[in-house]
């Protein structure tokens, strides 16, 4: 593997693996996994122990680790144990905690580069061209009311705090100008944002 893992991971193209549930697109474990080892059959994982149990007991809720270590590098990702409306579940059971391990997993792997474009919401990797598909009709135009000036104020605030491409943005919910999103799509816009935010 290339000295920079980082660029490589995130060039590899995991959209044809992901899978939806509800209104938010996620790769896998299994699709995680095998394409991490594809290109670094040396990578490997630990799930962190908290007094001998694979979970953290909180007043907030349960939490899993885990770290995933590629090129010698390790880097680990905290993961709340979650219901499957993504609500803290306050009395887990040995499923949920192992969901929540494998979903800790793949963001886990996330940091590392690959399927990291997948948590910022945009369609494709940094480097690959889509196909040429027929404009989208507007987000705001199909789902109703418009973004609110604080919405706006927000999602430009935070394009400019993480860096990202405006025109990827825009792009990603059918439209040309931020002001023309809708609140629903202002909302997922600032989630996806502030999880590269968190991220960065």
């Amino acid at each position: 593997m290339e000295t920079n893992y980082l660029a490589r991971l995130n060039q590899i193209n995991v959209s044809d693996h992901l899978e939806k549930k509800g209104d938010f697109s996620y790769l896998s474990w299994p699709n995680a996994v095998a394409q991490l080892r594809l290109a670094d059959p040396a990578a490997f994982w630990k799930v962190r122990g908290f007094n001998g149990l694979p979970y953290l007991k909180t007043e907030a809720g349960y939490f899993v680790e885990v770290a995933v270590t590629v090129q010698g590098v390790t880097l680990s990702q905290i993961h709340p144990v979650l219901d499957g409306k993504n609500r803290p579940l306050f009395e887990p059971t040995a499923f949920d905690v192992n969901t929540s391990i494998q979903r800790c997993l793949v963001k886990s792997i996330a940091l590392h580069g690959l399927g990291l474009y997948v948590y910022a919401g945009e369609d494709l990797p940094d480097g690959e061209n889509a196909s040429p598909t027929p404009p989208k009709a507007p987000v705001a135009a199909i789902t109703g009311a418009r973004a609110t000036a604080a919405q706006l104020r927000h999602i430009e605030r935070l394009i400019d705090e993480t860096g990202s491409d405006l025109g990827k943005v825009l792009d990603y919910f059918g439209v040309t100008a931020v002001a023309e999103l809708s609140s629903d799509a202002a909302s997922r816009a600032i989630t996806s944002l502030d999880k590269t935010k968190r991220a960065a």
